[in-house]
């Protein structure tokens, strides 16, 4: 597995390198290549994103020459990824800060668009703090004296419905506070920014709540797209520098939206305002939700992300000018304003080397599945045999035929644009109607896998292309077979255009384009050659995330999961990427 990721490490870089000069201007969009997303480029340059897969929400902080990062993970558990760099570029992940959602019986089923929204990451008094949000339930901190872990179980720090996007700040003072924003679905609050004090050990807020942002009040904003009202301010994290009070955050909307700065000389206001990232004449839509960062060479830098759909929230990493006591410029300066523009190659960080690094992908399930595999859901116990070593085995869990409503997904973010993944699946199934296989899915999926029927065990192709609206599958039907399977699904973007905004005169020309995952499934009885079965599926995203790939066995609905008999399992190996 090390020498295939390696083969194509060197295979990657040496496409990539071709891509554009080392300006750190615009460029057209590059043919993304096929394999694994490899940012480094391996001549002290990188392109972006530097995380091609679905971290959505990225914040970030730097403790010494360590970059630690961590971002939404919505139902997916373990929750609260945790990944590790010295250079910004390479990102190795480390661990999750969070082994299970909690109220733990809510999440128990897959609560799309639920669970774990934006968070922040500081490092204060010798701990590391994730502050994130439930909007169904509040606000949540955990702590750990290594970011690896084991972090605290979580501790309900504000506790009022509809509160998102919280980041904390500990001013020099010694006073903590919390900067948040509201989710309209929950709350019928948007477009703020709220302030709150924290005590002592920053797990309560107390006192009162102050708007210190409302985007309503604000005169329209100058952007490359021309003016434009404030509208959906959120994701703020609040910084201190050069004796300014600095809030970065996000507005416009996700897809269609810039990068807003706002500062005061007191940290409850009143703040002034200013656009300081959008696209530009890029194709990176956003920019969105980021951190800034600075390293120990005296250099600013900033992460965020953009939407792309079916692939998910890309990270991305821009520098940013930002002289004493003056307002910050990230990205490539557009000419004659006061904002940039995002850059899709550039020179890397100064300062710490660091071997070129994915988070994990490929997995033979040796010593258990690697640390990028989640569920869909709070797992119950026997969803996996972890005593079973050398495959990952996965017991035919009772649900809906519509793997939407599945919780028991064992799947992983998308690792490039352009792959085929394959694994061997042999099945042991015992009631009639088990299935077992391989995934891609979001709003709707496909899959391949091993159904059991009357006549025996059979290849079956499915798709659903209206699971998030209760559609059914259409299914196509193999041969019967015995023995194992190898199953794969080959995937790349389709571009299509989308319905524009109801107001497109509040939001970008990028609100109306679209990139999804268009997979054809196939099946091999032998290991080398290959059938394609039924036709390419074209799979959207999910609930504020990216499609996913992933690995299930199932029974029908109303088998008596309780009775250890009733259900087979199905056993997993040789997962792999290219």
């Amino acid at each position: 597995m090390q020498r295939l990721v390696l083969k194509q490490i060197v295979r990657l870089c040496c496409a990539l390198t071709a891509i554009g000069a080392l300006t750190g201007a615009a460029v057209a969009e590059p043919v993304m290549p096929s394999g694994i997303w490899v940012p480094d480029q391996g001549d002290g340059t990188y392109i972006n994103p530097i995380l091609n897969g679905d971290y959505s929400d990225p914040d970030a902080v730097r403790v010494g020459d360590d970059y630690f990062l961590t971002a939404s993970s919505f139902t997916n558990i373990p929750g609260l990824p945790v990944l590790h760099s010295k250079d910004l570029v390479n990102w190795t992940l480390i661990g999750y800060a969070l082994s299970r959602n909690v109220p733990d019986a809510h999440h128990s089923v897959a609560r799309r668009g639920g669970g774990v929204w934006a968070p922040a990451i500081r490092h204060h008094d010798g701990l590391f703090h994730i502050y994130y949000p439930d909007p169904d339930f509040g606000i949540f901190v955990v702590s750990a004296k290594d970011p690896a872990g084991p972090w605290s179980e979580p501790v309900l720090v504000e506790g009022a419905k509809g509160v998102i996007d919280p980041a904390p700040f500990w001013d020099e003072d010694g006073q903590g506070w919390l900067v948040y924003s509201y989710a309209k679905s929950r709350s019928g609050i948007i477009n703020v920014v709220a302030l709150k004090k924290l005590n002592g050990d920053g797990t309560k807020t107390v006192g009162e709540e102050k708007i210190i942002i409302n985007g309503d009040n604000l005169p329209k904003v100058q952007t490359s797209d021309g003016p434009k009202d404030w509208v959906v301010i959120e994701g703020a994290k609040l910084y201190k520098r050069d004796g300014w009070y600095y809030i970065f955050a996000p507005a416009g909307g996700v897809k269609g939206g810039w990068q807003g700065v706002f500062r005061s000389r007191t940290i409850e206001g009143p703040y002034e305002e200013r656009n300081v990232l959008d696209q530009g004449q890029t194709p990176v839509n956003g920019p969105h939700q980021g951190a800034w960062i600075d390293t120990p060479s005296g250099e600013d830098w900033f992460v965020h992300f953009q939407d792309t759909d079916s692939y998910g929230r890309r990270v991305h990493l821009q520098p940013v000018s930002w002289p004493k006591g003056q307002w910050p410029v990230i990205g490539e300066p557009q000419k004659g304003t006061h904002y940039g523009q995002p850059v899709l190659h550039h020179k890397k960080p100064s300062g710490s080397a660091q071997p070129i690094a994915i988070p994990p992908v490929d997995d033979d399930f040796a010593s258990g599945p690697h640390l990028g595999w989640q569920w869909q859901a709070n797992p119950a116990d026997d969803w996996r045999d972890a005593s079973v070593t050398g495959h990952l085995r996965l017991k035919s869990v009772s649900s809906s035929s519509n793997l939407w409503e599945s919780g028991h997904i064992f799947s992983q973010k998308l690792p490039g644009m352009t792959f085929e993944a394959t694994t061997k699946l042999d099945f042991a199934p015992k009631a009639v109607g088990e299935r077992a296989g391989l995934t891609l899915f979001g709003y709707s999926y496909g899959f391949v896998g091993l159904q059991n029927t009357p006549e025996g065990l059979r290849v079956v192709q499915a798709a659903n292309l209206t699971a998030n609206e209760n559609g059914t599958e259409q299914v196509t039907s193999g041969p019967v077979h015995t023995g194992p399977v190898w199953l794969k699904v080959s995937v790349a973007p389709i571009r299509e255009t989308i319905a524009p905004p109801a107001d497109p005169t509040r939001y970008w020309p990028s609100m109306t384009r679209a990139i999804y995952a268009r997979a054809q499934f196939s099946y091999s009885l032998d290991g080398k050659t290959y059938v394609p079965l039924g036709a390419a599926v074209t799979v959207k995203p999910g609930r504020w995330v990216g499609s996913q790939l992933g690995l299930f066995a199932q029974a029908p609905a109303g088998t008596p999961a309780f009775a250890a008999t009733a259900v087979g399992h199905a056993d997993f190996d040789d997962f792999s990427v290219k």
